[in-house]
């Protein structure tokens, strides 16, 4: 349907920020936020909670909760900081509050301060195309642009006076799995204040909008076995590596890839000499999941590769200890999520975007919010590519674009 009066206010003022949006994008893929980098982190979260007090939003910090001690920290390398708190800037007028007897009216806005990138390393700056159609730069799209195009997107609705009541929830280990951050995120999902859950994720590979994704969990293996000499006496060792090695291969060989159902094992860790038969090795794994179903079939294969693969030998050795933490549930397409998406489309389509749907293997916190009740959409950030790689990118455009059609689609659902 054409846009109203007030509705074409509101993208042309957004489009009259394209440069603000761009200079904005530079200033935040410039902090490096990777690997818990605590200054970089606690500077990108108090400049938007600095705009979103100009806006009348009360922030409050919630303390970091726990992450199981047995997790990989693939940035041990790193300067080690205290684990980060997660922000919730909100601006809810006690009219849409939740009564007893309904649901809030207010739009939950759920971000990432974090990358995957080194703070240390090469890959720190923004660095815009010949054509000026593209840049790259770490997080440029993951999520930084889309923090930005939020933070644009709520000044101009005040801009232009449409009232819209919204929180704005920035964690930083969403990329680690979002332990710290969890609870904050389940609680305030639960809280009965709001109508849904709009996250930043960047868009599918074609502009997509993600409307189910599946499920991810994190595992350990540790094998224990009996250290021995490997010239004077091998035949009295066990071998925890050699234990390990078919725990592994047993394990992979449990992959379901049609049904989604997907085992990845690595790194992996023995600290024994080679002229010792090792007593202790560890590999860590990743696996993914359709639905609940798919969850219950991969920890069984988890549980059955240990038993089967290393049965004891003597004195109840080799020993293989099996850790699991599913720290982001599968999340299926509900009716609640379907309307949302339509209502996302409608929006793009009054623009004269697409916006094609699509599924989704990965993960993010939508997972975490819509389990916790509350319906989600969450690939409305920026259009780009090369995620998580040295080559991430985006298309420039999509930060008026993406910008407008989030501006506009929290006016209609506010209104």
């Amino acid at each position: 349907m054409p846009l109203s009066a007030l509705e074409s206010r509101l993208t042309a003022a957004i489009a009259r920020r394209a440069s603000a949006l761009l200079e904005d994008l530079r200033l935040h893929v410039a902090l490096p936020t990777g690997w818990n980098n605590a200054p970089a982190l606690n500077e990108s979260r108090q400049r938007f909670a600095d705009r979103c007090a100009a806006l009348g939003a009360v922030q409050t910090l919630i303390p970091p909760g726990s992450r199981p001690a047995w997790l990989h920290d693939g940035s041990a390398s790193a300067p080690q900081h205290a684990a980060p708190p997660t922000a919730i800037n909100r601006r809810i007028r006690a009219a849409s509050s939740a009564s007893s007897s309904s649901p809030g009216k207010a739009i939950l806005i759920a971000g990432h301060l974090d990358t995957v990138h080194d703070p240390a390393g090469p890959f720190n700056a923004l660095s815009i195309a010949p054509d000026g159609k593209t840049a790259v730069g770490p997080g440029c799209v993951d999520m930084k642009g889309g923090l930005v195009i939020a933070m644009h997107a709520l000044e101009a609705l005040d801009e232009v006076g449409i009232a819209a009541d919204w929180s704005f929830l920035l964690n930083s280990d969403e990329e680690t799995g979002s332990y710290y951050s969890d609870r904050a995120l389940r609680d305030e999902a639960a809280s009965g204040r709001y109508a849904c859950c709009l996250a930043l994720e960047p868009a599918m590979a074609k502009g997509e909008l993600a409307i189910e994704r599946g499920g991810s969990g994190q595992f350990m293996y540790q094998a224990a076995g009996r250290a021995a000499h490997v010239g004077r006496d091998p035949q009295s060792g066990i071998s925890a590596v050699d234990a390990l090695a078919r725990v592994i291969l047993a394990a992979h060989a449990a992959n379901d890839y049609p049904a989604g159902r997907v085992i990845n094992i690595g790194p992996l860790q023995c600290t024994s000499p080679a002229n010792v038969v090792a007593d202790h090795a560890a590999a860590w794994g990743n696996v993914r999941f359709k639905d609940p179903a798919g969850q219950q079939a991969v920890t069984e294969a988890l549980t059955r590769a240990a038993q089967s693969a290393a049965p004891a030998i003597r004195d109840g050795l080799p020993r293989i200890t099996l850790s699991t933490s599913f720290n982001r549930p599968a999340k299926p397409q509900t009716p609640a999520t379907l309307t949302l998406a339509h209502a996302a489309r409608s929006v793009a389509e009054d623009l004269g975007q697409a916006l094609p749907f699509a599924s989704s293997g990965g993960v993010c916190d939508g997972n975490i919010t819509q389990d916790a009740g509350l319906p989600t959409i969450d690939t409305l950030g920026v259009r780009g590519g090369g995620l998580h790689t040295p080559q991430e990118w985006i298309d420039l455009s999509s930060l008026v674009e993406r910008c407008q059609l989030l501006a506009l689609l929290i006016a209609r659902l506010a209104g």
